[in-house]
């Protein structure tokens, strides 16, 4: 017997915001302490992390209006 369990638009949205609040939060965070991130040999620069806070933290914005402007109707 197979279970389906089917998510709400309002739901996912709600999950991708907090999703990328996290992620803009720990760029943040980066950005505060200074920590190094390698990849291999390559070294993510720093400035990397400013995009990494602003384009997430809007995402996230955009997805609980979207969560808000579903549950409104």
């Amino acid at each position: 017997m197979e279970v389906r369990y089917m998510l709400s638009k309002e739901m996912f949205f709600q999950i991708v915001g907090v999703i990328f609040t996290l992620v803009g939060l720990l760029h943040l965070i980066r950005l505060l302490t200074g920590f190094q991130v390698l990849f291999g040999t390559w070294e993510f620069p720093l400035w990397l992390s400013i995009v990494g806070v602003i384009l997430p933290w809007y995402l996230a914005y955009n997805a609980f209006s979207l969560a808000k402007k579903k549950s409104k109707k």
